[in-house]
């Protein structure tokens, strides 16, 4: 069976971005190489975003997609044209996920946000946790756990660390 990993770097005091949704903090820490993102990506096919995710990604790189190699879907809860790139998912995130879980293949990636993160650790889709903790504390913002009525047992895998950066790898427990 395919793994649901998160893959994401977050503030020290658990942002993924200000409220201007900005990642300006996270670019001016000194890491190393590409934090393990390259290593990462090669062992995923299928990659999950929230619509909110998918508009900032298209405008932060200018309309280019970034992930042109990869099977991308966007849930979104209204309905829009497929393209190129991806494709676009207004049905149950459960049973869709885990259709895509059973499937032949590589990791599938949870890209974000928030609001799709909270789905799915809620509904326990996520298999491992793949955190980078940036030195920074922004105050507010976005957070990558909202709260809610739900808990997840993990068990840890492993740490790295790119220079000024932390990366915990967990496995959630079942």
């Amino acid at each position: 069976m395919r793994k649901v990993v998160l893959f994401i770097a977050q503030s020290l005091d658990g942002y993924i971005a200000t409220k201007a949704d900005s990642l300006d903090w996270l670019f001016c820490v000194e890491g190393q190489g590409d934090n393990g993102y390259s290593e990462f990506i090669s062992n995923v096919d299928t990659i999950l975003i929230g619509k909110r995710t998918y508009d900032w990604i298209m405008k932060h790189e200018n309309g280019n997609f970034p992930y042109k190699n990869k099977q991308c879907y966007v849930f979104s809860r209204t309905v829009y044209q497929d393209n190129e790139h991806v494709k676009f998912i207004n049905e149950d995130i459960i049973s869709f996920t885990n259709n895509l879980k059973n499937e032949e293949g590589k990791s599938i990636w949870i890209v974000g946000g928030g609001d799709l993160l909270h789905t799915f650790l809620k509904e326990k889709l996520v298999d491992e946790l793949m955190l980078t903790i940036a030195p920074k504390i922004i105050g507010e913002g976005i957070p990558l756990f909202k709260s809610g009525d739900y808990q997840l047992d993990l068990s840890l895998k492993g740490t790295r660390t790119f220079n000024q950066f932390v990366e915990l790898h967990y496995t959630v427990k079942n």
